[in-house]
């Protein structure tokens, strides 16, 4: 029997977790889980990631002890990077994409390329965090650490250096970055110019599935685990969640829902045109060279926010549901496009202040807090639907939702109220079980895509949830977003739009 490990690496913690396929169906453990938490230093945020590769071992430590390792791939979460000279570690260590140097630069660079040539030239919607963005930023304050630096790493190529000593950039990694073309599949050699982002930082592009090599000897003798082949999967966790969805035909769409909500499709190439881009939305490398037509909503952050504000009995999720259902329906809402709440810190008065600026009942209570969030999110994912639905010029008629997020059932029944489609949940594990199965398919054990599907199909019970069809529901919901349509952005992240029109 072969057995894969998926070190799957999140913004809040990471797992090392054991998979094999037996029967047709795949079999999850998780060995070990770890925290990640962002470190304050001398007034910036960044990733302990010395620590994240003590955790990292210890987990294949005691993978070692189950028996023999087919292979081992890592998926992460994207944008962020380290800087990297010979054979040293790290340079410094990585800002998170939650430090704040990031909206600044993003200012700046729209000063010298517009926001339709960015698109142009990557593909990719216009974010803050994005690497771009935070390279532009050291291009101004840090030159001197880019001129030492040999080459940039996202943070799962990073760990597959570590494990390997090779250095590579993986195409659904490197894809999130906007520093790549997705139409033609490589660097976006000429904005990098363009912006003094030095072209010698840019390993080579590798496609999911590649087998990059061994595991090093001295990592093989701390870890047990000597000679295992390190396969890059789809480095990227959405991406490694999306080729694990559990689906069949054309008509559906994807929400990874966690701290981001990363809502989409999947398409057999990109779909670069102007409504894409006035819709902000991204196109990013999928498995088998499809293309993840995505937007990057603030998802669960929110309440994660809060969550960290209130006390321990309050800050437990099945409370907080349990609250928010009692709560009153569809009261208050807030727009998550908002930048304010991209930021850290006193979200509970950031959300009552919105309500407060809107002119709408300000929510007191922890229950009518979530409960505003809640609704709030799925509304947003009814407005970007019906958009991605125009944008592709088809009908999407289900949504399937993966991620933490897929566990919260109010949520989940809330979410096809908005949408009047259905939603389908799960897995939660999605992510880590499309990092294994791409590796499986690597070595040979699966062939391609739809069998990975099938085996998602087989393995996993997943649960249906549709729209309640009663007309004081359909009515209150379309209410509801008529509201929320009409909902100013009143700081905007993206400096293109401050209130959203009805359509």
């Amino acid at each position: 029997m072969s057995r894969y490990l998926a070190i799957d690496l999140g913004a809040e913690s990471g797992r090392v977790i054991l998979g094999a396929l037996q029967g047709g169906k795949l079999r999850l453990k998780e060995l070990h889980r770890f925290s990640n938490q962002q470190v304050r230093v001398r007034g910036t945020l960044r990733w302990d990631v010395v620590q994240l590769w003590a955790e990292i071992q210890v987990g294949l430590h005691t993978a070692s002890k189950v028996g023999d390792i087919s292979a081992i791939a890592c998926d992460s979460w994207g944008v962020d990077y380290v800087l990297l000279k010979g054979n040293q570690p790290l340079l410094a260590m990585p800002f998170t994409y939650r430090d704040e140097r990031t909206f600044a630069s993003f200012e700046k660079v729209l000063k010298k390329v517009s926001h339709k040539d960015l698109f142009a030239q990557t593909g990719v919607g216009s974010y803050p965090i994005n690497t771009l963005f935070q390279l532009c930023d050291d291009v101004q304050h840090r030159p001197e650490l880019l001129r030492k630096a040999d080459r940039i790493l996202l943070i799962a190529d990073y760990i597959n250096w570590m494990l390997t000593g090779k250095s590579k950039a993986e195409t659904t990694l490197a894809s999130t970055s906007q520093c790549w073309n997705t139409r033609n599949r490589t660097w976006a050699w000429p904005l990098l110019k363009k912006l003094r982002i030095p072209k010698h930082l840019f390993p080579k592009t590798i496609e999911p599935g590649t087998i990059i090599g061994k595991i090093l000897p001295q990592v093989g003798g701390n870890t047990g685990l000597v000679g295992t082949k390190i396969v890059a999967t789809c480095s990227h966790d959405t991406a490694a969640a999306v080729a694990a969805i559990p689906a069949s035909g054309k008509n559906w769409a994807y929400l990874s829902s966690g701290t981001w909500s990363l809502l989409g499709v999947e398409l057999p190439r990109p779909l670069i045109n102007e409504d894409v881009r006035a819709a902000n939305f991204t196109n990013e490398a999928g498995i088998a060279g499809t293309t993840r037509l995505l937007k990057c909503l603030i998802g669960l952050w929110i309440l994660q926010e809060c969550r960290r504000e209130w006390s321990k009995a309050d800050g437990d999720y099945t409370r907080i549901v349990k609250l928010a259902r009692s709560a009153k329906p569809l009261r208050s809402l807030i727009h998550t496009g908002d930048v304010r709440f991209a930021k850290m810190g006193n979200m509970t008065r950031k959300v009552q202040s919105y309500c407060r600026e809107t002119n709408q009942p300000i929510p007191q209570t922890h229950g009518a807090i979530a409960r505003c969030i809640f609704e709030s999110l799925a509304i947003s994912y009814r407005v970007e639907l019906d958009g991605l639905q125009s944008l592709i010029g088809r009908k999407i008629s289900t949504l399937h939702i993966v991620g933490g997020g897929c566990q919260n059932a109010l949520l989940n029944q809330m979410t096809a109220d908005a949408l009047g489609r259905t939603v389908i949940a799960g897995p939660v594990e999605a992510t880590a079980a499309g990092n294994i199965l791409v590796q499986a398919a690597a070595m040979g054990q699966l062939s391609g895509i739809a069998a990975i599907r099938g085996v998602m199909r087989r393995s996993f019970t997943l649960k249906s949830y549709n729209p309640n069809s009663s007309t004081k529901s359909v009515q209150s919901w379309r209410e509801a977003l008529d509201r929320f349509q009409d909902l100013p952005i009143v700081a905007a992240a993206s400096s293109t739009t401050i209130r959203r029109g009805r359509k």
